[in-house]
């Protein structure tokens, strides 16, 4: 399974690092204010992550001017964590929302922040397609007013919210 888990680099990060045409990625930036704990609220479901609950991202600066990522996941079937170590670059300048992330090197895949509230609490993150979509969000519950406002969004840039899952974060 950690197989799966990781090998969404294959399936993801291998193709070019642009978002889909209609996601335009945040300005202003802040790397330092996105790094550390994440939880996943929300996903379309994709053959790495297919599975796992209670799932998260953390992000911290790299020595080489990058940014660590690490994925954590369990997985309910086979009753085990699973983690994925990766690393992301910005693509063009650091205060836009726009990365390219690695789990395998050297293949690398987009990821796109498009929209993230002032305070950093959530974001809406879109991978190289419409079928690569998260609603992060820095406690494992949030409202029904930003459930609304991620489908909202979501839908009206194309993505296939209808398919959405919602994550098992808490017991």
């Amino acid at each position: 399974m950690l197989k799966i888990f990781v090998s969404f680099s294959a399936l993801f990060f291998a193709g070019c690092y642009e978002p889909p045409p209609s996601v335009k990625p945040v300005v202003h930036f802040d790397a330092n204010r996105y790094l550390g704990k994440w939880f996943e609220v929300a996903r379309l479901d994709n053959s790495f992550e297919r599975g796992f609950d209670h799932t998260t991202a953390e992000y911290a600066l790299r020595s080489d001017g990058g940014i660590r990522v690490v994925n954590r996941g369990y997985n309910s079937e086979s009753k085990k964590w699973k983690t994925a170590d990766g690393r992301a670059y910005f693509v063009k300048d650091a205060s836009v929302g726009h990365l390219r992330v690695s789990f395998f090197r050297p293949f690398y895949g987009a990821y796109a922040v498009f929209e993230l509230d002032s305070n950093y609490q959530y974001a809406f993150v879109s991978g190289g397609d419409l079928k690569y979509l998260w609603l992060l969000s820095r406690t494992p519950v949030i409202d029904k007013t930003l459930q609304d406002r991620f489908i909202a969004k979501a839908s009206a840039l194309g993505f296939a919210t209808d398919k959405l899952l919602w994550v098992k974060q808490t017991d």
